[in-house]
Parts: structure tokens; C-alpha cells; sequence
């Protein structure tokens, strides 16, 4: 006998944004993936330090926007918040000596 397989609204889901506050008006996604691909960007953001935030409503959310396409205004004020925290993080370690 054989477990059945994961519907797909429980496999793993992950979305990668891109957010350059000099140029963007707002963040952008720039991958998004579930199951394997999901477990893929994850170890990539964790391989390379990228801070990582799990939040399934919001991924679940992010995951309907397009490659390149900047986040629905519906999660702006979710992301903001996240965005605020990743860069006072980063001023934090800078400050400390340390890269962010």
C-alpha cells in the first residue's frame, strides 16, 4: 500500500522577492515555486544568507503574482512590515561589523 499523495495545496510553497528601495516603487517576485522547487528556493535564500520568513497566507498570496510582477497592493502592508524588519536587521549587523 502506498501513502497517498500530497494534495497540492499542502505541499511546501516559497516566493523569492526583490526589493531595491532606491529604484522600486514596490517589491517584485522574482521566483516562486511549490514542493521541490519551493525546498529548492529555500536552500538557495539559506545557502546565501537571505533571510527567510514563513508566513503561509502571505506566500500563498504571493504565489498568484507573475515572475516580474510587483506584489498586489492586498499584501503591501504584510510585506512592508517584513521588508522593515530585513533592512533594520541589516543595519544592525552593519553597524556591528558584520555584512548583512
Amino acid at each position: 500500500m502506498s501513502n497517498p499523495r500530497p494534495s497540492p495545496e499542502r505541499r511546501p510553497v516559497a516566493v523569492a522577492l526583490h526589493h531595491d528601495r532606491r529604484q522600486e516603487k514596490a517589491p517584485q517576485v522574482v521566483a516562486s515555486g511549490r514542493g521541490a522547487l519551493a525546498e529548492r528556493i529555500l536552500a538557495l535564500a539559506f545557502a546565501h544568507g537571505v533571510k527567510v520568513r514563513e508566513d503561509g497566507d502571505l506566500a500563498e498570496i504571493l504565489a498568484a503574482v507573475e515572475i516580474g510582477q510587483q506584489i498586489p497592493l492586498a499584501a503591501f502592508a504584510a510585506v512592508a512590515e517584513i521588508l522593515f524588519y530585513i533592512y533594520r536587521a541589516n543595519e544592525r549587523q552593519a553597524a556591528a561589523g558584520g555584512a548583512p
